[in-house]
């Protein structure tokens, strides 16, 4: 018996049939890739011997950190190409980012909807009374959302010293920079103890915020907040992509019709659908999605694309 290697191998010496499913995607097992996570969206394939990592999109879904099991087919490709142009954005002003070039080995149809990252820690800081955890880094331009909840409850996790009486959708004259911690629940921290610890990385993600934000604009997209994650002193992740930020047709944001091209079509749908009640995080959750609802997605995906992209 020749020396096993890789699942082809097994394969090609019978001790493994063709017609039974494999975990992940055989086209890399083959190849000698080894899957070792299987993310809410995504799947991490490492090959032997590297310090990188593939990862590959599925068309999967999640909200709130609740696994659905219907998927919404096409998702992936197109996340992956916003993604693409997020990392180039990025690159473009100077940002190091994780990504590295595709492998020529890779097969095509994973190559569009994969990216080749380089593994390195998360960016973490040691927070008194919570110890050393991961951050998320967000940035916002419109007083929405969860900060507008704290906001009207008075609440002000993030040192931020709002004034009184703004109304929702209020534009910031400046962005602002509402860190949180990155694990189960995602818990505020004060801006400026971020921003004093991490100056540089802070300032460089301001300045790449409020430089896709004209660009957006320009486009036709009002880009209302977007999430990033650093690597050491890398930008990897999603980057300023529909899973990680909220972006609003300007000439239906103009109207006051808020109208999200983002993840928020799905969670919508979930609040209505009662999926979180029902649902535990990290758990599969057994729905349908409807049909209209999945092509709302699918077509705000590609909207988002085409338009930057144009």
């Amino acid at each position: 018996m020749s020396k096993i290697t890789t699942v082809n191998d097994l394969i090609e010496e019978g001790l493994w049939p063709k017609q039974k499913k494999v975990i992940g995607e055989l086209d890399l097992l083959k190849i000698g890739y080894q899957m070792f996570y299987e993310g809410k969206n995504a799947d991490m394939y490492f090959l032997p011997g590297s310090s990188s990592v593939l990862m590959v999109r599925t068309d999967r879904t999640s909200v709130n950190d609740i696994l659905l099991s219907d998927t919404i087919e096409g998702k992936a490709e197109i996340q992956n190409k916003i993604s693409n142009f997020g990392y180039n954005f990025a690159e473009q002003m100077g940002i190091q980012t994780a990504r590295l070039e595709m492998p020529a080995n890779i097969p095509a149809d994973i190559a569009t909807r994969a990216q080749h990252i380089q593994l390195a820690k998360p960016l973490s800081i040691n927070v008194p009374g919570i110890g050393e955890t991961g951050l998320e880094l967000i940035f916002r331009n419109y007083l929405t959302g969860s900060l507008y909840k704290l906001y009207k409850q008075g609440k002000d996790p993030y040192g931020l010293n709002l004034p009184e009486g703004l109304e929702e959708w209020h534009k910031f004259d400046v962005p602002i920079f509402t860190p949180t911690t990155k694990g189960t629940s995602d818990e505020p921290l004060e801006y400026q103890f971020v921003l004093d610890t991490y100056p540089e990385e802070v300032t460089q993600l301001m300045n790449l915020f409020k430089k896709f934000t004209d660009f957006a604009e320009q486009k036709g997209i009002v880009l209302v907040d977007t999430k990033f994650e650093m690597f050491g002193d890398m930008l990897g992740d999603e980057i300023l992509t529909p899973e990680s930020s909220r972006f609003i047709k300007k000439s239906d944001f103009d109207k006051g019709n808020y109208i999200s091209m983002d993840k928020q079509i799905l969670r919508d749908c979930a609040k209505e659908e009662g999926w979180i009640e029902k649902g535990t995080k990290g758990q599969l959750l057994y729905v349908n999605i409807p049909e209209h609802i999945k092509k709302s997605v699918l077509s705000a995906y590609k909207d988002i694309y085409n338009m930057l992209a144009e």
